[in-house]
């Protein structure tokens, strides 16, 4: 079996456990996503690594670290850079993907710290390939 230097879409995409679609339609599409090293077949082709490190720096969620006792809006939770924006967080309680408020008083939703960590622990993450 000949060892390839560089990775194709449908390499990539088992690689990282997404779709092709996610690999062409998403990744690819990003403005930090390495150049191709070749083409085999209809694919283009790319270094292993830099794939890695594109995966590493603009896909992989990095671990939330707020305050575990203060209360926080989806507001203040997007100001604090945790990953994802405020208007997701409301989409995602309105379709039972996020957690249940903490906190209610005044008509403005509020979570914990501590909840907020504890639901983003659980969120998608795309899991990172081994290399070689």
């Amino acid at each position: 079996m000949v060892d390839r230097p560089g990775l194709i879409t449908p390499e990539i995409a088992k690689r990282y456990g997404v779709s092709d679609h996610t690999v062409t339609k998403s990744w690819a599409q990003h403005p930090a996503w390495p150049n191709a090293v070749g083409k085999r077949g209809r694919y283009k082709e790319y270094a292993a690594q830099d794939i890695a490190d594109f995966v590493r720096n603009h896909v992989e969620r990095q671990a939330v670290e707020l305050e575990p006792k203060r209360l926080y809006t989806a507001q203040q939770l997007e100001d604090a850079a945790i990953g994802i924006k405020a208007g997701t967080i409301r989409a995602d309680f309105a379709r039972g993907r996020w957690p249940e408020p903490d906190d209610t008083e005044h008509g403005v939703n509020r979570w914990y710290g501590q909840t907020v960590m504890t639901a983003m622990a659980g969120r998608r993450s795309y899991r990172r390939g081994t290399e070689g």
